[in-house]
């Protein structure tokens, strides 16, 4: 049977890009389910109602702009979609989340998402402790919040500011965007309405040159990471 993974659009902005392209080459069929609607942008909250996590192989809580902490959103569809999270998880559904995806993941294990000390909003190089699993090295990042760890999770890398992956169960969670290509850039500066990369001292111009000349390598580690992801979190889990 071919095996199905299922993204979550938690933004209309926050696509799926490159993620896409190494799950299809992993012989993946694709599934995308939007949370929220662009029409509801400035008033994200409100209820959604998830489809059955246990339908999928994997789900893939992708980025957004808000808050995962947000009192409203908690009590709407992100409360609904960590329920989703911790369901996929306990059932041995793999989960992959990323940046409010993987904060998303904390927060429904047990740990905390709360404003970073410092932005991060360009290439960011990062360290990590297993290589054949979370490639180190330049990762683009556009994030305010960072997560504490959940009770018994591994964190795998880490940026002197915020902790950038950790596994727990069959869940990675991933700060960084490994999906980032030239086209979901340019989506990302057309919404940079609050400036927010003038605010940390960075150019538009600089993140697209820098995007250029990134973006290969981070594709071609993308390939380590999501195969270590099946082959190492998801299916290395004992049979129930």
């Amino acid at each position: 049977m071919t095996p199905k993974v299922l993204f979550l659009r938690n933004d209309c902005t926050a696509t799926e890009a490159m993620l896409a392209d190494v799950f299809t080459e992993c012989g993946f069929e694709i599934d995308t389910f939007d949370v929220v609607p662009p029409e509801r942008d400035d008033h994200p909250a409100g209820d959604v109602t998830f489809p059955d996590p246990t339908h999928y192989d994997v789900i893939v809580p992708l980025g957004a702009r808000w808050e995962a902490y947000d009192e409203a959103l908690v009590n709407s569809w992100v409360g609904a979609e960590m329920a989703m999270v911790r369901r996929a998880v306990e059932s041995g559904v793999g989960v992959l989340g990323v940046c409010f995806g993987g904060q998303l993941i904390a927060q429904a294990l047990g740990g905390s998402v709360s404003r970073s000390p410092e932005p991060e909003i360009g290439w960011y190089d990062v360290a990590t402790d297993d290589e054949r699993l979370v490639p180190g090295g330049r990762w683009f990042q556009w994030h305010f919040d960072r997560w504490t760890l959940p009770p018994g999770a591994t964190e795998i890398a880490r940026t002197p500011d915020a902790s950038q992956a950790f596994v727990l169960g069959t869940a990675l969670a991933l700060q960084f965007h490994p999906e980032l290509d030239s086209e979901l850039l340019e989506v990302w500066l057309t919404h940079d309405r609050d400036d927010s990369v003038a605010g940390i001292g960075r150019s538009h111009d600089e993140l697209r040159l820098q995007t250029k000349e990134f973006t290969d390598d981070a594709a071609a580690r993308l390939r380590t990471l999501v195969r270590g992801f099946l082959n190492r979190v998801v299916r290395a889990q004992p049979s129930t």
